[in-house]
Formats: structure tokens, sequence, C-alpha cells
């Protein structure tokens, strides 16, 4: 364990790759893609954003996970009040075509098919659900942070899904009516459900938000440098291959600051309590 907690110190800090920053729309897809500053066969992760935000309110995350030798891209679409969730997965499955179809950067960088990802945030959580359920040949792993409920339900692909996952929740989540990040753990058997102490759901995006006008919370420091150490190693040792961070992957592991949720444990997702919840607030 103490191995682990220094691992997850230092993945809350930068690492130690010089990060590139490019434009998906060389290949026309609006978004984002951090790399590396070079390497080849590299693995790669496509990134979902949540409701009304774009890519770059994700920076600092998507270049966190470049400066530790992984490829990061975002595509910034669907954007607006009413955003589809199958589009945006769609959309994420053809970010992973292109940054592991093509040379990266000044051509020093290359992504390895056999080592790629979905992750996403809230919305964008969802929307990699359901990109995962439409490319299970082709993933490793996947990684959902706060997952938001959409329509239709992420619930009924993940209940299909092979592929390891990594769930993210706030300890308010299980009785949140917008978080689904229980239900998702209950129906996809191989994923993990965590809970990040002292984490807001909204905390990850960084910079102002519109969504701030309907209540929704801001960044938070902590909750974006717990995030990004968290997913930094889930990534390195799934889709890498790293075994230094195979604890990060192991939901028998308690990691720093991330309590593994028994999913099952006292119903805490009875629709009935969770509307009991909200009448109290």
């Amino acid at each position: 364990m103490a191995k682990t907690k220094k691992l997850f110190a230092a993945l809350t800090r930068r690492g130690p790759h010089r990060v590139l920053r490019g434009d998906l729309a060389f290949a026309g897809m609006p978004g984002v893609v951090y790399t590396p500053a070079s390497g080849f066969n590299l693995p790669g992760v496509a990134f979902g954003h949540d409701w009304l935000v774009g890519a770059e309110r994700y920076a600092g995350t998507l270049e966190h996970l470049a400066s530790w030798g992984i490829v990061a891209a975002a595509p910034s679409t669907e954007t607006g009040f009413a955003p589809s969730v199958l589009n945006l997965a769609y959309d994420l499955g053809t970010t992973l075509d292109i940054v592991s179809g093509v040379r990266l950067g000044p051509g020093q960088i290359s992504v390895h098919p056999t080592k790629l990802g979905v992750a996403g945030h809230g919305f964008g959580g969802s929307a990699a659900v359901f990109a995962a359920a439409g490319m299970t040949d082709k993933l490793k792993a996947a990684a959902v942070l706060f997952p938001s409920v959409t329509t239709p339900r992420a619930e009924q692909p993940a209940a299909a899904l092979r592929v390891p996952g990594l769930i993210l929740a706030d300890p308010g989540d299980p009785m949140s009516l917008r978080s689904n990040a229980v239900e998702l753990a209950r129906a996809w058997r191989p994923a993990t459900v965590r809970t990040v102490k002292k984490a807001t759901a909204g905390g990850i995006v960084e910079g102002r938000r519109v969504a701030r006008a309907f209540k929704l919370p801001g960044a938070d420091k902590n909750t974006q440098k717990t995030v990004r150490a968290l997913l930094t190693g889930y990534l390195l040792h799934t889709l890498a291959g790293d075994g230094d961070y195979r604890d990060f992957a192991d939901p028998d592991v308690a990691l720093p600051k991330a309590a593994v949720l028994d999913p099952y444990s006292d119903d805490p997702v009875a629709l009935e309590n969770k509307v009991v919840a909200l009448l109290k607030l």
C-alpha cells in the first residue's frame, strides 16, 4: 500500500513528458488532441465532455494524461442544450480511429491500435459507455467520471460490456437523481465503482461554465488533482500494461481518497429514496 500511495502522489503532478497540443479539425473533427512530444505505439484515449461544455474545458486533464505518456483526444461536438449521447459516442469512436490511424505531431508520435480506451465525464461518461459497447473488439478499458443519466440510458449497453471499466462517483452520487454511477456499476459487471473523497461531480471541468446558471457545480482543484491521478494510474495499467500501476485497476485495493463502493449495499439507488432525498433539499 505504501508503494501505491507513493505512485498516487506522483500521479497528482505532471509526468515526465513534454506535451504537444493539436487540433482534430485536421481530420474533420472539431476537438483537440494532446500527445507526448515523441513516442511510437503509445496508448490512446478518447474523452467525452459533460453537458454544455466542450473539450477545451478539460485541457488540464488531457495535458496531464499526455505528460504521462498517453495520447488524449477529445471531440468538441454535441455541446448544445439538447445533445445526442449516441452522436457523441460515435464521435468518440471516430476520434480513436483518427489518432490510431495517422502519425501525429511532426511524425514522431503514433498510437498502437491495441492500446485504446474511452473515457468521459458526466454526459460524456454515459457516451463513453455507448462508445465502448460499439467497439468491444477494439478497446482495452473504459473509464467514466461522475456519469449522468441520458436518454437513451447507458445501463442497457453497459450490461453487455466485457471490457474492464472504472466508474468514479462523488459521495453524494448514490442519492442523486442526475447520477447513474451505481446503476452502471450494477449493469457493467467488469467495472469497479469508487467514491472520490471530498469530490464534486462537476469539479473536473476547468474555468467558468454556462451550466452554473443551472446551479451545477464549478471547477474544483482538489477534485481535478485526485481524479487525474486515479484516471492516469488506471490507464497506465489497462492500456499501457504497466504493472507498477496494477493496484489502480484492482477492485480489491482501496486507493488513496477513492474507496471501492459496493453497488448493492443498502439498495442506495432505490428511486423512492432518491426522491425523498431531493425533497429534503
